[in-house]
Parts: C-alpha cells; structure tokens; sequence
C-alpha cells in the first residue's frame, strides 16, 4: 500500500463506514436515474455496489423522492445519503426513511431554528451531515470579500459547519468543489489547514469524456498525494458507474486501494511483436473481477518487457513466430502460442491466487 502521509483527521461512521482517522479512502457514488423511479434507483444502487462503490448518493427534492428512497433504503445495505437543498422538511423526511447521512447547505435549511432541528435529528439518528459548497452556493458577504475563489469557497463551508458545531453536532464531512482543479485545491488546502473533520473530495461539474476524466484526476490525485482526503466522489456526465471505476483508478494509481488488480501496459513501439492493444483491453476486462492485490502486465516484446515490467507478479509479452511468452518477477517462465497467451495469463494468476503466500511463481 501507499507511503503517501494521510492528514490527521477526526472519524465519523457512516452506518459501519468510517471515514477520516486513517481509515481507507472511500469512494462515492451518485444515483443518475429519476429520482421518483424506485424500480431504477435500487437497480442503479446495485450496479453500483457491485462496481465498489461504498455510499451513494440520492436527490431528494420532494415528499415523493422521499418516500422512494426509505424504499430503496429498505431494499439494500448500501449506505444511501440524501442530497437536501433548501427545504428543511426534506432532511427530516430523509432522516426518518432511513438516510444514512445526509448532504446540506446548512445556510440555506431557513433559518437556525430549521438548522437545529435537522441537527437534533440527525444526532438522534446517528446520521452524520456533509456540509457541502460549491462556487454556486457561496455565502454573498464572504464572496464580495474573496472573489469567487477557493479561499471563499473555504470560508464558506467553515462559517456553515460552525452553525452545526455550535449546535453541538459532532458528526460532520465537508466539501468544497469548483469545476477547476485550481481553484479546487485552493479550498482544500486552506480547509485542511484549519478543520480536523474528514474532507470528500471532488472536482465538481468536471464534464464527459477525458477532459473530465484528467481534471478530476489532478484536481483528487494532487490533493491525495498531500495527504488530503478521506473520500471522493468523481463527478463525470458519464454513466455512473464510470464515477466508481475512475475512483478507484485515481486510488489504486496512487497506492491508496489494493481492491482490484492493477494493469500495467507499454506504450508499444517498433519493437512490438503483437496486437498489443486488443490483447490489453481483454485482459483489463477481465481483471475487473481479480482482487488485488496483484500486478499483471501485458508488454510488447520479449526483448524489453519481462525486464520492464520486473515488478509485476505476472504478465505476457509478444516474442517471435506468432508467440508469446508468460513471465513473473522479471523471469520468463515458458512460451506459449500467442492466441492462447490471454488464457494462459489468467490460469496463472488462478494460481497465484490460490496460493498468495508464495513469493515465487513457478511454472
């Protein structure tokens, strides 16, 4: 695992969840389907426990969204969290349904009285409370001192997780995402420096495709690699679980997930003695379903690539005459035919993993 320091924080449970207090980074996951179809948000909530995804979360912008999800609450052990904007009412509703935690700009609940009875049931239900802001929901006052920056963006979410500590709420995760990296780190950073409650990660609005993709992976990757962060959500226009699987990817390439294992791949050259790129995209298939931890790669030629990829517990290269060769440590442990190298890859992680103890791996 990661050597990478993790920012000392306080730890708030969400059911059996931990975040913060040095336990794992959790990944977060946001239900993308209407929210008033249970049948289709208890078969996203699936798809996405299935991907890993350790919470997830659900807009709640009515009594019916309410009712919909103490349905889907009832039908799964997944922790689901409530996303409440503006109607206080809802929070409570939400808390009663069986919300695990909920997601709230306390600002904007009505008012400190509306505040402190969301608060007093949430601490009566052990449900913890994300304050979360964004450039959209900054406080007026401190955004004419700050600009639209993540200073204010930080300013804001602590004079709001104020109003919950004032009222004695202990159990408190905070946000503050922009749809930039900069100005994402900004926030952080400053509320790293001045809070100990757990901080969820994110690089809000960050779009489809690569572009969102890369932001959200330098805006989290950077901040992690500080030692900030306690969970993350990846907030693409993508199916949902693609937000899992980047999630996890962002994790795993900075050593903070042995969940699945990882794939290792050389860019190719004039060297490269076989379709590399079909034979990659297969084996990252189907190690979607391989525990890590274990590090498999697949290389271009025999001349390069065992020695390349020394630090992989196993993996194939392409050698001459429409051959292949399978190799562990550095060391080639035999030829096989190339059509046949995917198969023979996984028989021998099949192995490996059924005997994990073993440092060599022998033919």
């Amino acid at each position: 695992m990661s050597e990478w320091p993790r920012r000392k924080t306080r730890q708030v449970k969400v059911r059996d969840l931990a975040i913060g207090g040095g336990s794992p980074v959790s990944v977060q996951g946001m239900i993308k389907r209407p929210a008033h179809d249970g049948s289709a948000v208890l078969a996203q909530v699936t798809e996405l426990a299935d991907a890993g995804c350790d919470l997830c979360r659900l807009a709640v912008q009515d009594a019916e969204a309410a009712s919909v999800f103490g349905w889907v609450a009832r039908h799964t052990t997944v922790p689901l969290v409530a996303d409440i904007q503006f109607d206080y009412r809802l929070a409570l509703l939400a808390i009663d349904a069986g919300a695990a935690k909920l997601r709230v700009n306390p600002g904007n609940l009505g008012g400190p009285d509306r505040l402190r009875e969301v608060a007093l049931s949430a601490a009566a239900a052990r449900v913890p409370i994300r304050v979360g802001v964004n450039l959209g929901s900054l406080d007026q006052a401190i955004a004419a001192k700050h600009g639209y920056t993540g200073q204010a963006m930080a300013e804001s979410a602590l004079q709001e997780v104020r109003l919950l500590e004032d009222l004695g709420f202990d159990a408190i995760v905070i946000s503050a995402k922009a749809p930039d990296v900069q100005r994402t780190v900004q926030a952080y950073r400053a509320l790293s420096t001045r809070t100990a409650w757990p901080l969820h990660l994110g690089v809000t609005e960050a779009g489809p495709g690569n572009a969102g993709l890369i932001k959200s992976a330098v805006g989290i990757g950077t901040l992690l690699a500080e030692g900030i962060g306690d969970t993350i959500r990846v907030s693409l226009t993508e199916d949902a679980v693609a937000e899992i699987d980047a999630g996890y990817a962002i994790l795993q390439s900075l050593g903070l997930s042995e969940r699945a294992a990882e794939l290792v791949s050389c860019p190719t050259c004039g060297r490269c003695q076989f379709d590399l790129l079909p034979v990659a995209q297969e084996v990252a298939r189907r190690l979607r379903s391989v525990p890590g931890p274990l590090t498999v790669a697949v290389m271009g030629c025999a001349v390069n690539g065992p020695g390349e990829a020394r630090r992989a517990d196993v993996g194939i290269a392409g050698a001459a005459g429409d051959q292949a060769v399978l190799f562990a440590g550095g060391q080639v442990l035999r030829s096989v035919p190339a059509p046949e190298a995917v198969d023979e890859l996984f028989a021998q992680i099949g192995r490996i993993q059924s005997n994990p103890s073993r440092k060599e791996r022998s033919r």
